[in-house]
């Protein structure tokens, strides 16, 4: 039992945190609830089974642990009764009213996009709140300490109450104005659902899923060249899915996937969405990376990649958006164009700046060139680097068989 609560946590808490925010109007009231809801769930669910919709009883369950909570605090603060009163007045039906509960989550995004809330909060609030990381993996994914990203998110909760920013998606008058910032969080999404940046699963299905959920809703509501670009991207990756894990999970390298197990209607519907995009008088960042995994889809193996066009999108890529995560990939791309030497030139450029030094794939890349060069020893001291840095299971256990093979090598050299 506690491991089926487990899985509906992972996979149902942030769209039931979603809608307890709206029933509710603050986030720290339906953070609160939907912590008495699981803890009940923990208590009662044992005893008398899990109920046919865990979702909405979640969501109630919360929802009455606030009313009483607020009830509570209401007899010694008679500020409180206006907030208890308001709570008493949603309609029932609200809360498997499934239009609004699907919802839900894009008008989480919105508000954790509002204007009055900074860029670095905005990220922060988003991976908290959306994909429920931890501020310790937040903070490992931007490179900062964990105290500044847990300041971000109370200052940011903080603005949205002094505020009053309204939970909801904005008129279409106000989309394109936040649209950048929305596209940006629903991709952080995906991505920390494509490759997940800790635990034992290489791939989280549920937010890559909720990502392109959020993008096919978004289309309809503002069919801009960026969402087509950022949607096709996202199915063109997702394709890959099934091929990506091995035996217990492990991790397989693209090169290595086997492609009669890649999704051909992700991928008819990726290029046709790209294709869309590509129609417009100026070409997005989220466009021309649909179009490097685009190459990646129309290849039909990993020899025949078009890898000379991939690095002039890459090229594209880094002029419109310079970044050291896109010189890095850009460096892998060149290795397998031109060979392992340039990659490490590359690579080795951007370590020297002191950029990419806490970042794993860095030093992994470094690693699979200097493997590739014959350089074994070079190779091992990067991989243990990497190893060092890398907080996903699947990633260590991948590091660890890379070091075994070079060291059983080395000695039989």
């Amino acid at each position: 039992m506690e491991s089926v609560i487990e899985e509906i946590y992972r996979t149902q808490s942030r769209r039931a945190l979603a809608t307890l925010i709206r029933l509710l109007g603050d986030f720290d009231r339906a953070e609160e609830a939907l912590h008495d809801a699981f803890a009940a769930a923990a208590r009662t669910w044992p005893d008398d089974g899990i109920p046919g919709n865990p979702f909405a009883w979640l969501v109630s369950t919360g929802r009455f642990k606030a009313i009483d909570t607020i009830r509570r605090r209401a007899r010694f603060d008679a500020s409180q009764q206006h907030i208890e009163d308001s709570l008493y007045t949603v309609d029932e039906t609200e809360i498997g009213d499934m239009e609004a509960i699907e919802d839900d989550m894009l008008r989480l995004v919105f508000t954790c996009c509002h204007p009055v809330i900074p860029a670095d909060a905005q990220m922060a609030m988003a991976l908290r709140e959306i994909c429920g990381l931890t501020t310790e993996e937040i903070a490992h994914a931007f490179l900062i300490p964990p105290p500044t990203v847990a300041q971000r998110i109370v200052r940011a909760k903080g603005k949205i109450r002094a505020a009053k920013i309204p939970y909801e998606v904005p008129g279409r008058e106000a989309l394109p104005e936040r649209l950048d910032r929305v596209l940006h969080v629903i991709y952080l999404v995906f991505n920390e659902g494509y490759s997940a940046s800790s635990g034992e699963e290489v791939v989280r299905a549920d937010l890559t899923a909720e990502a392109i959920r959020l993008a096919r809703l978004l289309l309809t509501l503002l069919p801009h060249p960026d969402v087509y670009g950022l949607l096709a991207l996202m199915l063109l990756q997702d394709s890959r899915r099934n091929a990506r894990r091995g035996g217990e999970g492990s991790l397989v390298l693209l090169a290595d996937q086997d492609r009669s197990l890649w999704d051909n209607g992700k991928i008819s519907e990726g290029l046709a969405l790209l294709a869309e995009a590509m129609r417009a008088a100026e070409i997005g960042t989220y466009t021309l990376q649909a179009g490097i995994a685009a190459e990646h889809a129309k290849a039909p193996t990993a020899e025949e990649t078009d890898w000379r066009r991939i690095v002039f999108y890459y090229d594209l890529l880094l002029a419109a958006q310079p970044s050291p995560i896109v010189e890095l990939n850009r460096a892998v791309a060149i290795a397998m164009a031109e060979g392992p030497a340039k990659g490490l030139e590359l690579v080795d450029a951007i370590l020297g700046r002191r950029e990419l030094q806490t970042y794993h794939l860095a030093h992994s890349a470094r690693a699979d060139f200097l493997r590739r060069l014959g350089r074994r020893r070079e190779a091992i001291g990067a991989y243990e680097t990497a190893l060092s840095l890398c907080r996903q299971e699947p990633e260590q256990a991948f590091l660890r068989k890379r070091i075994s093979e070079l060291a059983a090598t080395s000695e039989r050299k």
